[in-house]
């Protein structure tokens, strides 16, 4: 029977069991969803928490249903939920998850998604291999060692927002007592995954319509969850828990592999020449010659001469320029960290000691000078920047900048003219008024001190007869008739300070044989000392006769 010929060394595909990973059937891949913890949540409220409320004496357990986002919008806008038969589900919680971030007080970098190797692990001390005896130390086999790596999670903070609806307030107290006390406690399923659940402030929302009374609680929880995904189970590479045993003996040895090439003597190989060859050495060559080709900067003699061992080479490796410490070096570019001047060093910071230029020195970027700066001719600059405590800039246009922090004081010795306006903390001033009525009302103008004065005297002046011209009120009756539509007093009208309405016929009051005269058909007129009511007959309904008493109440001098 024909066999297959086996495979040189060199091609042989070498296995490390070092590296080899056991999987056991009881090993399990682990994998943390967001059903999971949507499922926690449903758990621990439905055998935790048992939300329930007694009503017609009897204890009725309160559904708790996962709302979907269809059932949810309906649910914010109707303010509660109805059943099949379009009735009102009371008492129900609906919740829903509303957000999920990563939780970065957790951090855990992967860096390769597909094999992030970040696992936790540990060590089962006592196994079927790891016992002592003496077959063991005789063999000198190393007790087994099982380790167990679990594959780190990703952390992750999820918020849900709930609604509970109860038709009586003592039912919604009840509810969240009990719920209110399992805030902050971890909620999972027993032997398997917990997680930390917070809860938020509560709102309380009560609706009365006609056909119903709703009481309503809104509040969000938190949950401090991790996930673990199915599908990375599903990769070629390390799995969420894997198990390591330790290799229980090494053994080590020597092995040489290695190829005699044809000496040329006849055929002969160098095995037999120990035998039957002649008695001086063989010459040995190379199969493959190889030549050496000088670089950039480096001359070397015999460039390109191949050499396979028959026949000697030499070659010289120079450099085109001597380089030695006395040497006149070119280079084009040099870059360096430091470079040392006489006694003198310069780097990227500065130079270490004095320095000294006796020509023109041209610089296309920053110049920072950290000592003093002495300047024998003129300095000439775009702008000038000093700082000294407070700042000041210089520019261009002449635009000159006093400090840089508001507690600065800065101080000017003369005169200060100012031919344009000026600003103050935002607001433009562009002359000061001597205006003693404010007329103007500028909103760019400071006054004067004097005007401020004269305003405020004057001011001050006018309100002191305001009393007097309020407190006016005096009776006239009227003197006579000038035809059958005016009616003459003798009496003056009081002048109404600067400051309030002119004196007009709503100040006055008229009364014709004890009834009440309409304003919208009268007006006032006042000459002299001679004060006319005048009557729009038409309007008024009668005429002026000389047997009416006709009198005027309101705002005349005394």
């Amino acid at each position: 029977m024909a066999r297959n010929k086996p495979l040189p060394r060199s091609q042989r595909k070498v296995v490390k069991r070092q590296t080899q990973l056991k999987r056991e059937d009881k090993i399990q891949d682990i994998s943390v969803s967001l059903m999971d913890m949507d499922s926690t949540i449903m758990y621990y409220f439905e055998n935790v928490i048992k939300p329930s409320v007694v009503e017609n004496g009897e204890t009725v357990k309160v559904p708790v249903m996962y709302s979907s986002p269809e059932r949810w919008a309906s649910i914010q806008k109707l303010g509660f939920m109805r059943d099949a038969k379009r009735q009102v589900i009371l008492p129900v919680i609906a919740f829903r998850r509303t957000g999920m971030e990563k939780d970065d007080t957790m951090s855990v970098d992967k860096i390769d998604p597909e094999d992030p190797k970040l696992h936790y692990s540990f060590e089962r001390k006592y196994n079927q291999r790891n016992r002592y005896d003496a077959f063991s130390v005789q063999q000198g086999i190393i007790p087994q060692r099982e380790y167990y790596n679990i594959a780190m999670p990703d952390y992750m903070v999820m918020t849900y927002d709930f609604i509970v609806w109860t038709q009586y307030i003592e039912q919604m107290n009840k509810l969240v007592e009990r719920i209110n006390w399992s805030a902050g406690s971890y909620w999972g399923e027993p032997n398997r995954m917990r997680f930390k659940a917070n809860i938020d402030s509560y709102t309380d929302i009560t609706e009365v319509t006609d056909k119903e009374r709703l009481i309503r609680t809104e509040f969000s929880v938190t949950l401090k969850g991790y996930l673990i995904p199915e599908a990375y189970n599903e990769l070629a590479g390390p799995h969420t828990q894997m198990t390591h045993l330790t290799p229980s003996q090494f053994i080590m040895g020597t092995e040489t592999s290695t190829t005699l090439l044809d000496t040329g003597l006849g055929g002969e190989s160098i095995e037999t020449l120990g035998t039957s060859g002649p008695s001086e050495s063989p010459g040995i060559t190379l199969a493959n010659a190889f030549s050496i080709s000088s670089g950039l900067g480096i001359n070397i003699t015999d460039e390109g001469d191949a050499f396979d061992g028959s026949v000697a080479v030499s070659h010289q490796i120079s450099l085109p320029q001597s380089v030695g410490t006395t040497s006149n070096v070119q280079f084009s570019h040099v870059t360096s960290s430091a470079l040392t001047i006489g006694s003198s060093t310069i780097t990227n910071s500065g130079v270490d000691t004095s320095w000294s230029v006796t020509g023109s020195v041209t610089a296309t970027n920053n110049l920072n000078v950290t000592g003093n700066t002495t300047i024998g001719g003129t300095l000439t600059a775009q702008e000038f920047h000093t700082e000294f405590i407070s700042g000041s800039i210089i520019f261009s246009s002449g635009s000159t900048q006093f400090g840089d922090t508001l507690d600065d004081t800065h101080y000017f010795t003369g005169s200060m003219f100012t031919s344009g306006s000026f600003e103050l903390n935002g607001y433009n001033v562009n002359e000061i008024s001597n205006d003693t009525l404010l007329a103007d009302q500028s909103a760019t103008a400071l006054v004067t001190e004097n005007a401020v004065k004269t305003y405020v005297d004057d001011t001050k002046a006018a309100i002191t007869l305001y009393p007097i011209y309020l407190r006016k009120q005096f009776v006239k009756i009227s003197t006579s008739l000038v035809g059958t539509n005016t009616a003459s007093f003798n009496a003056v009208t009081a002048s109404a300070p600067t400051g309030l309405t002119a004196t007009s016929e709503h100040d006055f009051i008229f009364f014709i044989n004890g009834q009440y005269m309409e304003h919208d058909a009268i007006e006032i007129q006042q000459a002299a000392s001679t004060f006319y009511l005048k009557v729009d007959t038409d309007s008024i309904g009668y005429v002026l006769e000389s047997d009416d008493e006709i009198l005027a109440w309101g705002k005349f001098n005394s």
